[in-house]
């Protein structure tokens, strides 16, 4: 880690340095470090925002992490824009071209970047509807938790949690869970429709 970003944590108090440190260091999921911490989920969260304004606030321009992953989350965000677009054209410009993609516990892996596109348009991905998202973590490894709309329920539920290799600067693995995964992250149950929040 800089050593910026090591005097930068020290300014924070030490229970929300404690959580930034778990969860945006070690990558551990919300619920995790509430049960570490005798907390709940939304406390931890809570936690974190303030120790990231905290960080913010100590590096001016620094998103929250070290350095060397600025990169990777500028590509997640790209990612995610284009997850969310259902684009494939362009989520295949961020892939490598061995990228791998699997989907526990479904049988079966897809190795290349054609056969993971292939694979993707005919499951259907283009023609999902209304995606919404949520950035988290999973083994210390950047993931989008995809959320689909669903009309009846007037809300956004639960679709898959996509987690990414990323090295040198393009996607080099996808491991998708299914939703059964989403609590273990601590991630919301439903999202509330679009400009309801």
């Amino acid at each position: 880690m800089e050593l910026a970003y090591l005097v930068a944590v020290q300014h924070l108090a030490p229970r929300p340095r404690a959580v930034l440190i778990l969860r945006d260091v070690l990558g551990w999921p919300a619920r995790d470090v509430a049960e570490l911490l005798g907390d709940s989920v939304n406390s931890v969260n809570s936690a974190l925002q303030r120790a990231r304004a905290g960080m913010r606030e100590h590096l001016p321009g620094h998103p929250g992490l070290p350095a060397a992953r600025r990169g990777t989350r500028e590509l997640v965000r790209r990612l995610t824009e284009a997850g969310v677009a259902t684009d494939t054209g362009r989520i295949a410009t961020m892939l490598r071209d061995d990228v791998r993609c699997s989907m526990p516990p479904t049988p079966g892996l897809h190795a290349g970047r054609d056969a993971v596109v292939n694979d993707w348009v005919e499951s259907g991905f283009e023609g999902l509807g209304r995606l919404r998202t949520v950035l988290t973590s999973v083994n210390r490894q950047p993931a989008i938790a995809f959320y689909l709309w669903q009309e009846r329920e007037g809300a956004y539920l639960p679709l898959t949690i996509d987690v990414l290799r990323i090295t040198g600067g393009a996607i080099t693995e996808i491991v998708i869970f299914h939703d059964d995964q989403f609590p273990r992250l601590g991630l919301p149950e439903r999202l509330p429709a679009d400009g309801t929040e």
